[in-house]
């Protein structure tokens, strides 16, 4: 069937993690408990600000921004400010010719199902320098030190600019460098076993996604099932793409040369229309997102128990990639998107990209063709969850829409048709791609 979302066949090729998920799922004992603000340990509202912040003044805070641009105030909204630079860290090793990639079911308290898959390393530079007391990051040593194992990829990437305030991570694929003690929360899997399991919902969490968005995909699977698949191959030949390297940076560059806004960290008591209240702070009349209390346990993790603020989208997102042959090769349309939280404010993301909410956005260029229910059109077709550490059940429906060779080449400024092999150059370098293209970066990776 041509709109089929994964061209692995196999359906009994990661049969084994499934069960070792659902094993390791039963064996964390772990709870998630909405408490008041006043309940939280250790966080508080600052008496100056009005930022909630913890008392160590490390972790995260939830502030404050203002957006403005040459016509005035566009936005202003509370914002999770974390500028530590954090570590996702993936290790592999090629054993008996298979490359394997070192996994972890690690438990988040966001997590929708408690628990998804993550990289070897996941972890903020408050927790792997012990600010909370409690145990060591298991294989931190791999990434961090000169004795760590050679790197495959190593760079800053941001994360979601509507709700972080330029965050950014350091995605680092590293070749694992002697014996690696087996522990049963972590895993060696295939590239395809992984694959395997990214068209199921809420399976493969965030952060591994960004981190296999920055690898390449495994060679070699045959022949190609179809037209799509074929133009799909086509598309990681440099020379088969319909704009330059040279035209994309420069487009690319344009786009953020012509952002006016200005975007300023305010105290949260400054940021109008938003109230906390004992159980929340929410937009007054709703909004696409609130923020509330959380208590943890969970005996997998460095501290068996904690509190914490998460900050609660409420709805689902989309983010899509609509999808065309242009010369026999496929090509992706991408889009130079600001959003106030980025590093650079512009960033390349997906074709559509429309809000938790589900309402502001929804007429938005392309969201009808996105929107399409028609299985013949959709190539891949997932929900899958946002970072479950700062985030309570943020999910996204992650798309690509195969819309024909007819589908016009003539679009707005703002967009650009650019193949997978472009989407591969421009992940390379920090904040080129933002989380979303990211993610489907490594959903279109995983078609066969």
């Amino acid at each position: 069937m041509p709109g089929a979302q994964s061209a692995v066949t196999d359906a009994n090729r990661s049969a084994g993690v499934r069960e070792w998920l659902a094993d390791r799922a039963h064996a964390i004992r772990c709870s998630v408990t909405r408490v008041p603000f006043a309940e939280l340990d250790a966080w508080g509202f600052d008496a100056g600000t009005g930022n909630l912040v913890h008392d160590s003044g490390r972790f995260f805070a939830v502030a404050g921004i203002r957006v403005e641009d040459d016509s005035g105030l566009r936005a202003a909204q509370p914002i999770l400010n974390q500028p530590e630079i954090g570590i996702l860290g993936l290790l592999t090793r090629e054993t008996d010719g298979v490359r394997r990639y070192l996994v972890q079911a690690k438990m988040e308290p966001g997590n929708i199902n408690t628990l998804q898959l993550a990289p070897t390393v996941q972890a903020t530079r408050s927790n792997y320098t012990r600010v909370h007391g409690g145990r060591k990051t298991r294989y931190l040593e791999h990434f961090r030190g000169a004795g760590r194992g050679r790197p495959v990829v190593d760079v800053l990437q941001s994360e979601q600019g509507s709700w972080f305030l330029r965050k950014r991570n350091r995605n680092i694929v590293v070749e694992a460098a002697g014996d690696i003690p087996d522990h049963p929360d972590f895993r060696w899997m295939t590239r395809a076993e992984i694959d395997e399991l990214l068209v199921l919902d809420n399976v493969v969490g965030m952060d591994i996604r960004t981190v296999l968005s920055c690898l390449p995909p495994d060679a070699g699977h045959g022949a190609p099932r179809d037209e799509f698949t074929d133009a799909l191959r086509r598309s990681h030949d440099r020379a088969a793409a319909l704009f330059g390297r040279a035209e994309v940076l420069s487009w690319f560059t344009e786009a953020r040369s012509a952002c006016d806004w200005r975007v300023a960290a305010v105290p949260l008591k400054d940021v109008p229309g938003w109230t906390a209240g004992p159980d929340e702070l929410a937009a007054d009349g709703g909004g696409p997102f609130r923020v509330i209390g959380a208590r943890v346990t969970a005996g997998s993790r460095e501290v068996a128990s904690w509190s914490q603020p998460l900050l609660e989208p409420l709805g689902i997102g989309m983010s899509a990639f609509l999808a065309r042959p242009i010369g026999g090769a496929l090509h992706l349309l991408a889009r130079a998107r600001p959003q106030a939280g980025l590093p650079d404010l512009v960033e390349i993301g997906p074709t559509v990209q429309l809000p938790a909410d589900g309402e502001p956005g929804r007429t938005a260029p392309f969201a009808a063709e996105a929107s399409t229910e028609d299985p013949a059109r959709l190539r891949f077709d997932t929900v899958l969850s946002e970072e479950g550490g700062r985030f309570f059940h943020a999910r996204t429906r992650y798309r690509v829409i195969d819309v024909g060779a007819d589908f016009p080449l003539d679009v707005p400024p703002d967009f650009r048709w650019v193949t997978v092999r472009q989407l591969m150059d421009l992940v390379e370098h920090k904040h080129y791609l933002n989380i979303e293209a990211r993610t489907l970066l490594a959903c279109v990776h995983s078609l066969r």
